[in-house]
């Protein structure tokens, strides 16, 4: 996709548009995310993403092993930006602080954009399970430069 000239306004995606975007990713595809709410006037995006074995931190204790959910916020916050810019963007740097254990549950995901500079994207994301106690919050800033 070309980078649009200066007086061109991009419209956002839609949530179809980003699930579509998500499911061609083999390995985003293989976190199962799924778009439930893309809200572009208040740059917010609300994923899910539900349990599997293979996140399990031991098998058997359906316990959230830290890799998917690290994984899972940079991917949602990215996306939050990507909603607004229409193009893929390289993490520069992100972070995680868990808060409580992920134990048996899907998660409901949150990333609001804080800021979508000419250079530099920065996105808070909340992690919550499915009774809606927030889990982890992460923060990432991407690259927004055009390529």
């Amino acid at each position: 996709m070309s980078a649009p000239k200066p007086e061109e306004k991009l419209v956002p995606l839609t949530a179809d548009e980003l699930q579509k975007m998500l499911d061609r990713s083999p390995f985003i595809a293989f976190l199962g995310l799924k778009v439930t709410e893309a809200d572009p006037a208040n740059e917010r995006l609300t994923m899910t993403c539900a349990m599997r074995p293979e996140f399990e931190r031991g098998a058997g204790t359906g316990q959230w092993h830290g890799g998917p959910l690290a994984a899972i916020i940079d991917t949602v916050g990215d996306y939050a930006l990507i909603m607004a810019l229409r193009r893929g963007l390289p993490t520069i740097n992100f972070r995680v602080d868990y808060l409580r254990p992920a134990i048996k549950t899907g998660l409901v995901i949150t990333a609001t954009v804080r800021r979508a500079g000419k250079s530099v994207g920065v996105v808070d994301v909340d992690v919550f399970n499915d009774q809606k106690a927030l889990l982890a919050v992460g923060r990432a800033t991407y690259s927004t430069l055009p390529t």
